[in-house]
């Protein structure tokens, strides 16, 4: 499929032209600012789907508004009625549409175009009023809170948040891509006014806070819940804005005699991860829960682990090793301990079901060896 996208230098245009990239069945074409209305005509005429995402929202002279949204879509109207075929086409509008300011005017003006475009040649045509679409290469300091807070709070930079109350509804770029080729590879029944789904909706102080909050895990090695929903989307674009060179972070590494123990990551109510080290013949633990739990997984060297049950003395014991991996549970009620039984350094990566917490830290001494 031939297909056509304007304003493949935007925001949108950039994440589309990448997804559709990464396809072998799309052939796609660009129009962008330094092209000509000649060629414009040229390309609608080999186009199979136009994705028309081209227009302009913040210009220093208001009268561009008319020429980047509403002359810029008739103009392309005009070359697909001229191709004598029927082009499905979809178009960027925008919430504004509804509103009586030179942005909104020009963007519903140009909707019209593409109405009257479709009663005239049957070609269909898909409108959408996004409201605000966040995600990565969105332009800072521009028209999305989200991506300037991304990009200051990143770089350690000072964000404004007037209203910390005032709303926002939000909509995530690979949601956006994700309906558009949908219909493209009509998957979905298309109709002249669409959405995309799901719609967020927060506060601007909301927002603040949680990319704050992800600038802070850094330090605090606690995560939010990031695999879900409108949160997961957010730390996706806030990572997108790191400088390269704070793609990384150090974290504190507490050694001794017996090797090194490091926390890689906290979670609010899934428990954290880290990894400790065993020299030869060294044993570490020695001690039980009563509900805290642990999963050990030996990456390299060789493990035997103890139990034995703090009440009845029953006794088991297993080993391990990185050629193969096992995962050892501690169980409440056993105390335990494991020793680094091969030649070399031991490596063992561990997830306790909670946070370590010095107040209640669940965990009492007790040697595997001692009788209950």
């Amino acid at each position: 499929m031939k297909v056509l996208i304007t304003g493949a230098n935007g925001f949108v245009g950039k994440n589309l032209v990448a997804h559709l990239g990464e396809r072998k069945d799309v052939d796609v074409h660009t129009f962008t600012r330094e092209d000509s209305l000649e060629r414009l005509g040229q390309l609608v005429g080999d186009a199979e789907f136009i994705f028309h995402l081209a227009g302009v929202n913040r210009p220093e002279d208001p009268a561009d508004f008319t020429i980047g949204n509403t002359d810029l879509t008739r103009a392309l109207c005009d070359a697909v009625a001229r191709s004598g075929r029927e082009i499905p086409l979809i178009y960027t509008s925008s919430i504004q549409a509804e509103s009586s300011n030179p942005y909104g005017e020009s963007k519903k003006a140009a909707e019209q175009s593409l109405i009257d475009l479709a009663s005239s040649t049957g070609s269909p045509v898909h409108v959408f009023r996004l409201p605000n679409v966040f995600g990565k290469w969105a332009r800072p300091n521009y028209n999305s809170a989200v991506a300037t807070f991304c990009h200051n709070i990143s770089r350690g930079l000072p964000i404004k948040v007037n209203d910390p109350d005032a709303p926002l509804r939000l909509v995530y770029i690979d949601d956006v891509v994700d309906c558009f080729v949908s219909l493209m590879d009509g998957k979905v029944d298309g109709q002249p006014f669409m959405d995309v789904d799901p719609v967020y909706a927060t506060t601007v102080g909301a927002l603040a806070r949680q990319i704050q909050a992800f600038r802070d895990s850094r330090q605090t090695l606690t995560t939010d819940a990031v695999g879900t929903g409108l949160t997961r989307a957010l730390y996706s674009t806030y990572l997108s804005y790191l400088p390269p060179e704070s793609f990384s972070y150090t974290l504190p590494k507490h050694g001794d005699e017996r090797g090194v123990f490091v926390e890689m990551l906290k979670t609010k109510d899934s428990g954290q991860f880290s990894f400790f080290t065993a020299h030869p013949g060294i044993t570490r633990g020695g001690h039980y829960h009563h509900s805290k739990t642990e999963k050990f997984l030996v990456i390299k060297g060789q493990a035997c682990y103890r139990f034995r049950h703090i009440v009845t003395g029953e006794f088991y014991e297993l080993f391990a090793s990185g050629d193969e991996p096992v995962v050892v549970e501690t169980v409440p009620g056993w105390t335990h301990d494991i020793t680094n039984v091969g030649s070399d350094e031991m490596l063992v990566m561990l997830w306790a079901n909670e946070i370590f917490d010095r107040e209640r830290p669940d965990t009492y001494a007790r040697p595997v060896g001692t009788e209950a």
